[in-house]
């Protein structure tokens, strides 16, 4: 066996259980297209070769400490192994990981042989289901027939039904629509809408630079004009649906993560598991050649660990060093990060190349930019403004209830920062932490980091000790910096077990090893003449991920008053070169102010919004010429940024 090194770990398997099809789309990619693999396989996984992936992903789980790992049953169709195999799968799934990691289970499916007896199935192993269908009758007819040609739109409309029922609702993961130029986009959007899915994702139909998608005569980016139709009718509806690909751009645009395999530059978690046990990369690569997916391994003789390190899979995961030139050169590289992986491929060059779809991916997303921009612009920023930041994280913070109540302490914290959220008295202290711009660099994957149910506590801890509400929350603290967002850093003997009380008079915090409260040190502030009262946080672990450039360390007390009081004369200085600009919503609304290293210049925070980097060096003079300039680079879209629990493979099914 050969020595692997640390790679970026996978956190997402696509599990084959069965290799064949009810259905006989003629847009799929793994009957239709490059790859023939499946006519080689066993039409159904065995027992013993799902007790093996079962096994080895734990273990995996076990060594990288994975907080959670998602196992996605598809195939072919994978409601075709019939309910019974379908329970021994969950059962082996749930017996092995869920001693070691949170699973998240769920299964992608054309919805056609969906009855209650798999429900049963889903109900008991929590199972979440994704229905693939292209829209209204005559748009998912175009394409998705059975092998005798007959339409399977009412026979996916009976599994939506079931799973819309109250038993079943919380079983619904969305709907997965394939785009055709073809088909009316709004007519497409109405009809899945209409169907009130958790969530829609829009998926480009798989081609190359070989075998290129249909285009429609008459515009260069059909594509991007379909997408965009159905952006404006989103946005006319009120965005009462999410839909992963809007919101991942809106993510991107605002210097939030990826929520989609499909855009963006995050490396791939992502492993599949055939039904001969053999490991691939991305399933999507199958549409490129035949055997582009293959790895050589198995899970019989190889570890998650091996498959990792794999070069085909390494190489996916290579952010802005991935992409072709071309793509490096796009000024969309963020938000597009080259598109789809297969999408890329020649034969010429391999994948070496921008998408097959990258006008149409530029297009989208310069329409997207410019459509938010033009809303936002009629927005006053502000009180506006950071309302809706504090509304962006609690629905970050409520969109990942159930995972989050399932981590250590998660449900006791929860508990209580809903209490302080629902009293009048307490509630704006809870806005003064879920408004803390650090922490929406996290929000959208708390339940996905190491030691996130930590931070869950302190920012909750936060909230208390903020509001001065009576309490007691006690936690695994994995450093021994523990920070309160907004208040401060408590320095522990060790990393372990922490109690912390407040009481109306303060608060404490013991660690289990050592009975004396840890060292406090607070952080500061800068009042301006105005009365504004700006946090200076030079010590929140989470603004080093927030600026391009170093931050500085934690000042000294007399650093810390030199900085603080040319923070004070550089707004006074701007005050007296611009009068009035500060009030009147044309100036960057900052509520925080962190100190970078020398010579770093002055930086808004990644988020776009509330955080201002001055490096310690910074001149007031310096502040008033660039302060305006900056202004006019946030994103305007930007607390739409993040909306979803986290990025997502989503295979077509």
């Amino acid at each position: 066996m050969r020595a692997v090194t640390t790679a970026p770990a996978l956190q997402q398997l696509v599990l084959k259980v069965h290799s064949r099809c009810d259905l006989a789309c003629d847009h799929c990619y793994v009957y239709e297209h490059a790859d023939q693999s499946w006519t080689r396989r066993p039409k159904i996984i065995s027992q013993d070769t799902v007790r093996q992936v079962a096994h080895s992903l734990a273990t995996y789980a076990k060594e990288r400490e994975l907080a959670t790992v998602s196992v996605i049953l598809h195939g072919g169709e994978p409601l075709l192994v019939g309910p019974l195999r379908l329970r021994g799968i969950c059962e082996a799934l749930t017996t092995a990981l869920a001693p070691v990691t949170a699973l998240d289970l769920r299964i992608h499916t054309n919805g056609v042989q969906l009855g209650p007896r798999h429900l049963e199935v889903f109900r008991e192993f929590d199972v979440k289901v994704g229905i693939s269908l292209d829209g209204d009758r005559a748009a998912n007819d175009r394409h998705r027939l059975d092998r005798r040609g007959r339409s399977s739109y009412d026979r996916v409309l009976r599994a939506v039904e079931l799973l819309r029922t109250p038993e079943n609702r919380h079983l619904f993961a969305g709907l997965l629509c394939t785009v055709d130029v073809e088909n009316d986009p709004v007519a497409v959007h109405d009809a899945l809408t209409a169907l009130d899915p958790p969530r829609i994702d829009y998926l480009l139909p798989h081609s190359t630079w070989d075998n290129p998608p249909p285009r429609t005569d008459g515009s260069p980016t059909p594509y991007a004009d379909w997408l965009l139709a159905v952006f404006d009718r989103w946005e006319q509806q009120g965005r009462k649906v999410p839909v992963r690909i809007f919101e991942s751009v809106l993510s991107t645009l605002g210097g939030g993560p990826s929520l989609t395999e499909a855009l963006g530059l995050a490396p791939s978690d992502l492993a599949v598991v055939e039904t001969d046990g053999t490991f691939e990369q991305a399933d999507s690569l199958k549409t490129a050649y035949d055997g582009a997916a293959e790895t050589g391994y198995d899970v019989l003789q190889h570890s998650f660990a091996e498959l990792a390190d794999h070069p085909g899979v390494r190489k996916r995961q290579l952010g802005i060093d991935g992409v072709s030139d071309t793509c490096r050169a796009c000024p969309v590289v963020e938000s597009c990060g080259g598109g789809l992986y297969a999408h890329r491929y020649s034969s010429s060059r391999g994948f070496d190349n921008p998408s097959v779809f990258c006008e149409d991916l530029r297009a989208f997303i310069e329409g997207v930019t410019e459509r938010v921009e033009s809303k936002a612009a009629a927005v006053r920023r502000g009180g506006e403004l950071r309302f809706s930041y504090v509304e962006l994280s609690r629905r970050l913070i409520t969109g990942q209830l159930e995972r989050l109540v399932a981590l250590p302490g998660g449900e006791e914290a929860w508990r209580l920062l809903a209490r302080l959220d629902a009293d009048e008295r307490s509630r704006p202290h809870v806005d003064a932490v879920l408004g803390h711009p650090y922490l929406l660099t996290v929000l959208s994957s708390l339940w996905l980091l190491p030691g996130g149910n930590a931070l869950l506590m302190a920012l909750t801890a936060a909230a208390a000790v903020r509001a001065g509400t009576a309490a007691t929350l006690s936690w695994d603290q994995p450093h021994r910096e523990l920070h309160l967002p907004t208040l401060g850093t408590v320095t522990l003997p060790e990393p372990g077990r922490v109690e912390l009380t407040v009481t109306d008079e303060g608060f404490q915090i013991r660690s289990e090893t050592d009975t004396e409260p840890g060292r406090w040190r607070p952080l500061g502030s800068v009042e301006l003449a105005d009365g504004t009262s700006l946090l200076v946080d030079d010590a929140d672990p989470l603004r080093r991920d927030s600026y391009s450039v170093p931050v500085a360390p934690p000042l000294a007390p007399a650093d810390l008053d030199a900085f603080r009081e040319r923070v004070r004369a550089a707004f006074g200085l701007l005050e007296a070169h611009r009068p009035g600009r500060l009030d009147d919503g044309d100036m960057l609304d900052v509520t925080t102010v962190t100190p970078l290293a020398p010579g770093a210049g002055l930086r808004l925070g990644s988020h776009g919004y509330a955080a201002l980097g001055l490096a310690v060096d910074f001149s007031p003079e310096e502040f008033a010429r660039e302060l305006p300039g900056l202004r006019r680079r946030i994103l305007p879209a930007a607390p739409d940024r993040v909306t979803g629990p986290g990025r997502e493979t989503v295979p077509h099914a």
